[in-house]
Formats: structure tokens, C-alpha cells, sequence
């Protein structure tokens, strides 16, 4: 069954609403009177908990070749781990822009909600700690979608996670000034498809019990986002271009998964997780150039119980951010005007737990100590706009000072109300 004829069966009005339930109307109340650095701007909040000391330290070895520079022998206990990716370019992503290599999230909560909510809204959530409300500070998507010069529509503004649950609240707040009319499409891979497998349900046939529990799963997760978009007014409505454009959008992705298409779309054995989030972002990318997408992964966050794994996804979370700045400068239109961010919601503990895994290496916590705390932070972007091959090792720069940074790059700061905004502008990454 195709997707628009179950959209049909279960009564839903607006396109997209399976996997992208916020697709929503422009309208903005103020003219943007910044200029812009580029059209363009991609977030990748980087595979859910990374320690400088795996990443921009190499503790074990340059486990992210494709993002920095430098020939570092894994550890031999975790080298036979290690899937073995290539590198796409002899060029590593850090020579194509400004690394900061002590960036730092300064929150006593190193958890993955608030380690993205900070990102997407510029402000720390120490005092919220509620996972099933909107929040109550806007995001990045809201005062993109208020203040942006000329109105853009939702089609422009995407939250792309692999996880629903939690992550759905941050696709627009509570925040009455701003909330439901400005927010974003929230595309959700993992509530598309089936347990991961990429295959689309057929609705004309006998379920095993694994799949029933999916099915409810799906089922719950619409019901309640129906009933939240109730509560945010008679606004939560598309424009019926967009609504066409994107419905024909999810029913190709729903038929390439009927065809099998979808099942190892980059030619792997086994795609993790994260990569298919980032192959699902690269889909929207090329089918609708928005000026602001932000995308997650979280696989890493096997660190709690497997060390040696979380180096493994890690080095596969570098291989898909490369891929994403690949597809970025292969895309007409997104190619030498976009900005690409870089950077983990948060890090881990310097301190290991007591799990073990087969290699004899203990497991890492996120409980907030000083490890958690630091973190990098790529900038990407064209030459003669973004710094190329600019290394920050002082401390400088942190997590509330992304939001301000791609307010500055689309060219609509100065009209978001300082009350809202703590961070600064990462001005030493601009040319």
C-alpha cells in the first residue's frame, strides 16, 4: 500500500504528517535588516556524547579521518572493531574551515535532550528538565521563520533525528510569542520505517508480533502528536504547493523502500543508524535546498555499556558528516553557499563506569564532570567566507553560541529580541 492511500485511510489532512508532523505556514512579523553570509546553513549535532579525547585528542587514534587531519594508528585492542571506512577525500573536512578544539557545553545536565535543546535554542536547560512538552525557550527554526526577510515557508526549515519521542518538542516551543506558525518539518527516519530494516509495511497481510509492536508504536506517536498541534491553534496548516511538493516527496521515499532501494543506499554491508539519519537529511537536501536544516545522530551513545563499539560508531559518524558536506558540494544550489556546523550536543565523563566490553575496556557515562563539558566544534563553509584551514586551540566558543552564529549567517540577529539570545557570534571562523 502506498503511503498516501494510508494517509487516506487513517483520515490524515496535512502532507507529510507519518514522519514530518510540524509542516507548517509561513509568516514573519518583523523584516530581517542583517545581511547575509551565506543562503544556507546546515547543523550536525554530532552522534549523541563525544569525548575530545576520542575525537580532536586521538586518544586512540585518528578515529575521524574524513573530519581531521593526521595518520595515528588505532589501538590495536580496538583496530579488529573497527569497520574500516574509507576516506572520501585525501582532504580532511577541518582543512575547509575553522575547527575549535576546546569548544564547551557549560551545563551542569550533559543529557542528549539538553544537550540539543541548547543547540537549537541558544540557552542551557539546567532548570528544564520536563521530556514531554515543547519547550518553553524558541528554537532556531522560530526565529528563522519569524524574522527571516522575505517570509520563507516551512518547506525551508527542517529538524531531521533519528530518534521521535523527546527530540519531536524541539521542532518549535511554547513560547507565545514565537511557537507552532514558526516552527519546523520534523522528519523522523525510525517512526518511517520499520525497526530499522528500511522496509515499507503492508497493511494487506498478517503481522508478526515484532512488527505489531511497531505499528502501535507508530500509531501512539501520531495520536499524540494530534493531539498537541490541537493545542497550538488553527495555524497548524501547510500551503497546498508545499503540501503537494512534500507528499510526493514521501511517497517516492515510500516506494523506493517497497523496491528495496533504501536497504544499503551507500553500498555497506550493515549502514549504522546515523548513517541512515544523514542519508534521509541528504534526501531532503536534494529535494528541496532549505536555508536551514539540522540533523542528529546518536549511535556513539553505545558508549554507557561498550567502549570499543562507541569507537566504531564513531568512526562511522565521521565518515556520514563527510558524506553530508560531500552530497552539500555535489548539490546545485547548496554548492559554495552553504555553512555546514559541525559539533556534539555534549561530551562524556573523563571518568569510565564499571562495564566492561570483549576488548577489556571500560564504558563512559555522560554524568556531567569536567569531560562532558568539553567539545569541538567544525565550522564549514566557501573560501572568502568561512576561515580555511583555521585551528582554535585556546578555549573558545560554546553551545549557545550556535543559535546566534546562524542567526548571523542567514542575516536575521538583530531582530531577534536580545532577551532571548546569551551566546555571541563565532566571529573568529568568518573570513
Amino acid at each position: 500500500m502506498k503511503r498516501k492511500d494510508f494517509i487516506k485511510t487513517i483520515g490524515v489532512t496535512g502532507a507529510g504528517m507519518l514522519i514530518a508532523p510540524y509542516i507548517l505556514p509561513s509568516g514573519r512579523l518583523f523584516a530581517a535588516t542583517g545581511s547575509r553570509v551565506v543562503n544556507h546553513v546546515v547543523l550536525c549535532l554530532f552522534a549523541g556524547g563525544v569525548r575530545s579525547l576520542e575525537s580532536v585528542q586521538k586518544a586512540e587514534g585518528n578515529l575521524m579521518p574524513n573530519l581531521f587531519a593526521g595518520s595515528e594508528a588505532i589501538s590495536k585492542d580496538i583496530a579488529p572493531v573497527i569497520g574500516q571506512l574509507p576516506t572520501l577525500s585525501s582532504t580532511p573536512l577541518s582543512n575547509y574551515g575553522t575547527l575549535y578544539k576546546n569548544f564547551r557545553y557549560n551545563s551542569m545536565l550533559a543529557g542528549h535532550f539538553q544537550g540539543n535543546t541548547v543547540a537549537l535554542t541558544g540557552a542551557y536547560t539546567d532548570n528544564y528538565t520536563t521530556f514531554d512538552d515543547f519547550t518553553p525557550k524558541p528554537s532556531i527554526f522560530e526565529f528563522y521563520r519569524k524574522h527571516n526577510s522575505p517570509s520563507q515557508t516551512a518547506k525551508n526549515d527542517w529538524w531531521i533525528s533519528n530518534s521521535s519521542g523527546e527530540n519531536e518538542f524541539l521542532s518549535h516551543s511554547s513560547d507565545p510569542a514565537y511557537g507552532a506558525k514558526y516552527g519546523a518539518n520534523f522528519l523522523c527516519p525510525n517512526v518511517f520505517m520499520i525497526n530499522g530494516s528500511y522496509k515499507a509495511v503492508d497493511l494487506c497481510r498478517t503481522f508478526a508480533p515484532a512488527e505489531i509492536t511497531s505499528m502501535d508504536s507508530m500509531r501512539n506517536y501520531l495520536n499524540s502528536n494530534f493531539n498537541k498541534s490541537l493545542q497550538n491553534g488553527a495555524n497548524f496548516t501547510n500551503t497546498e504547493a508545499d503540501k503537494v511538493a512534500i507528499n510526493a516527496f514521501m511517497d517516492a521515499l515510500m516506494d523506493d523502500a517497497n523496491n528495496g532501494k533504501l536497504n544499503d543506499p551507500w553500498g555497506f554491508r550493515m549502514m549504522s543508524g546515523d548513517m541512515y539519519n544523514i542519508f534521509f537529511a541528504e534526501k531532503v537536501i536534494k529535494e528541496f535546498k532549505p536555508e536551514l536544516t539540522v540533523v542528529n545522530m546518536t549511535d556513539v551513545d553505545i558508549c554507557h555499556f561498550n567502549f570499543s563499539q562507541y569507537c566504531d560508531n564513531l568512526h562511522k559518524a565521521d565518515y556520514a558528516a563527510a558524506h553530508l558536506w560531500q552530497t552539500i558540494q555535489n548539490t546545485p544550489g547548496m554548492k559554495d553557499d552553504t555553512i555546514m556546523i559541525v559539533v556534539p550536543e555534549h561530551g562524556r565523563d573523563n571518568a569510565h563506569n564499571s562495564i566492561m566490553d570483549a576488548q577489556g575496556r571500560k564504558a563512559i557515562d555522560h554524568g556531567g564532570d569536567v569531560g562532558s563539558k568539553e567539545i569541538f566544534c567544525l565550522v564549514l563553509g566557501p573560501n572568502g567566507k568561512i576561515k580555511q584551514n583555521n585551528v582554535i586551540n585556546s578555549v573558545e566558543g560554546e553551545s549557545i553560541d550556535l543559535v546566534p552564529t546562524i542567526a548571523h549567517i542567514l542575516g536575521f540577529l538583530p531582530d531577534i529580541p536580545s532577551t532571548y539570545l546569551k551566546g555571541k557570534v563565532l566571529t573568529s571562523a568568518f573570513a
